[in-house]
């Protein structure tokens, strides 16, 4: 057997594989198509991209095992259409995130660069020097993951007072971390250190903000070793200008590297070039562990950290696949559309979506409801494990048959309150929505949807169409639903949209009187 290491790893990662017997080959750049032609495992790390075109080139590859998290440079729906499995290592670097994350905590608060900046200039600052304590200080977790975790432990060894925010977090698993759960404006008032572990999506886009930071404590500080997307820097660079804020320390920005960014300028801003998982440590770990996934999967077929491959037979794939893109597209537009926090996620079968197998099906669905947030994706070999690691039980039963559709899945999750959504598969049209909320409404469940709650009185439609019109926005369906036939009831619509469409439709709409509620959902497309 022929094991491809295409970029660098622990040498005892290496020897890991040389241990099998097996041929392993560290190519050159120039020689990666050649030495892939005939080889069975891949190992990668960030540089090499393994594109459609590489992998077209290897006939015999059956793995790819990329040493990280991230799998931004694997095609992975390639991979999948080869019949190729995709691993990753999440957790690697887990430990020496959470350290820098306490490093630039502490460089915050005694000012350590500032000073070691000004020695190297030959002065002597020493009558300047007030730093404070972090004993006793709030830190506020925003994200409470794997990282999340690691910081909160440090920071309870420091004596500190911990917060987390974290919709996916149960009570329970915040208390084993002796954390407190918050709703985010709370934490954002209560804390004097705000440390973003949050993943990036449509509502955690520039989440630290003029308005959230409006909610902080004077004189706070921020530490972001997540994603640089998290924060509209130009809010809070006027934030700590203006001394609103006393500070930040970024490992992250929205532009890699920073040159136009206003935070470089400020010297109470202390910056690292996203460096906070690169430690010999966090690359030596990483190299093992791939090592031993390739390992045991070609030895004994066992799956760990999969991102790609469900347990199922080729014919068994062949029917469920489009139940799959029902489920998880179920379980997106209900984590979408839910406030608070899910402690349960209960899930119904009818027909043919009970035969195919359930079990793959309530790890699609949950697949859509932990996309949403976390910043490891999910997929269907690990969602069960990442629900159950939240808190967050799972409850799925079938039933008769019923509402002239006979094959569906109904989606509810559970909290301060449920929502429910229920759907089908019909032939040559995809996923289809038959029940939102307790409303019936048929719908294509695809694309860029708006989602309004109005009273049911005349002109509604109108009116959103007008509104849509004047942001030169296209509707391509227009679903509606109501409670009842009783006037001024509940009801609500659907709206598929063409093209690109900002969060910031949904704040127009909801200026419409008759609106009750009215957001964006974004969903994937067949």
């Amino acid at each position: 057997m022929k094991i491809v290491v295409a970029d660098k790893i622990s040498e005892r990662g290496i020897e890991i594989l040389r241990e099998t017997g097996w041929t392993i080959v560290t190519p050159a750049p120039a020689a990666l198509v050649a030495d892939l032609a005939d080889a069975e495992g891949l190992i990668v790390r960030s540089a090499t991209k393994v594109t459609a075109e590489l992998l077209e080139k290897a006939a015999a590859l059956r793995v790819v095992g990329r040493a990280g998290v991230g799998v931004d440079n694997v095609d992975v729906d390639a991979a999948t259409n080869r019949g190729v499995l995709v691993m990753n290592t999440p957790g690697g670097n887990s430990v020496s995130v959470a350290e820098h994350t306490i490093a630039l905590m502490l460089a915050l608060a005694r000012s350590v660069p500032q000073f070691n900046a000004a020695i190297h200039a030959g002065r002597w600052e020493k009558s300047s020097a007030m730093g404070t304590e972090v004993r006793g200080k709030t830190l506020g977790l925003v994200g409470l993951g794997r990282i999340g975790t690691e910081v909160a432990r440090r920071a309870a060894a420091l004596e500190m007072k911990i917060l987390a925010h974290d919709p996916y977090v149960s009570p329970d698993i915040a208390r084993e971390f002796e954390v407190e759960l918050l709703p985010l404006p709370d934490l954002l008032e209560r804390s004097d250190y705000i440390s973003l572990h949050a993943s990036l999506s449509a509502s955690t886009e520039k989440l630290i903000n003029a308005a959230t930071i409006s909610q902080m404590k004077r004189g706070a500080r921020i530490i972001n070793c997540a994603r640089g997307e998290l924060i509209d820097e130009a809010a809070l660079a006027e934030a700590i200008r203006s001394g609103r804020l006393a500070g930040a320390a970024l490992d992250t920005f929205a532009q890699e590297p920073p040159k136009n960014s206003p935070l470089i300028e400020l010297a109470n801003v202390i910056a690292t070039p996203h460096i906070a998982g690169s430690t010999s440590e966090a690359q030596e770990e990483v190299g093992i562990q791939i090592a031993l996934q390739i390992r045991d999967y070609l030895v004994e077929g066992v799956i760990r950290n999969s991102v790609n491959l469900p347990s199922l037979s080729g014919e068994q794939y062949r029917r469920v696949r489009p139940y799959l893109e029902l489920a998880e597209r179920l379980g997106s537009l209900v984590a979408q559309a839910f406030d608070g926090r899910v402690d349960r996620v209960r899930i119904r079968y009818a027909g043919e979506a009970s035969e195919v197998g359930a079990r793959v099906l309530g790890n699609a669905v949950l697949v859509g409801v932990l996309n949403r947030v976390l910043a490891q994706k999910v997929n269907l070999v690990n969602a069960t494990a990442a629900a159950a690691a939240r808190g967050i039980a799972v409850e799925e039963s079938t039933r008769r048959r019923e509402r002239g559709f006979p094959n569906t899945i109904e989606v509810t999750l559970c909290g301060a309150h449920e929502l429910a959504a229920e759907g089908t598969v019909l032939p040559d049209a995809g996923p289809r929505i038959l029940r939102f909320d307790g409303i019936d409404l048929e719908a294509p469940l695809e694309g860029t949807l708006l989602l309004t709650r109005n009273r049911d009185v005349p002109g509604v439609i109108g009116h959103i169409g007008t509104a849509l019109g004047s942001m030169g926005i296209n509707i391509a369906t227009f679903a509606l639903g109501r409670r009842s036939a009783t006037r001024e009831s509940d009801a609500l619509a659907l709206v598929r949209l063409d093209g690109e469409v900002p969060d910031s439709v949904a704040a127009r709409i909801r200026e419409i009187p008759s609106i009750t509620g009215a957001r964006i959902i974004r969903l994937a497309t067949s």
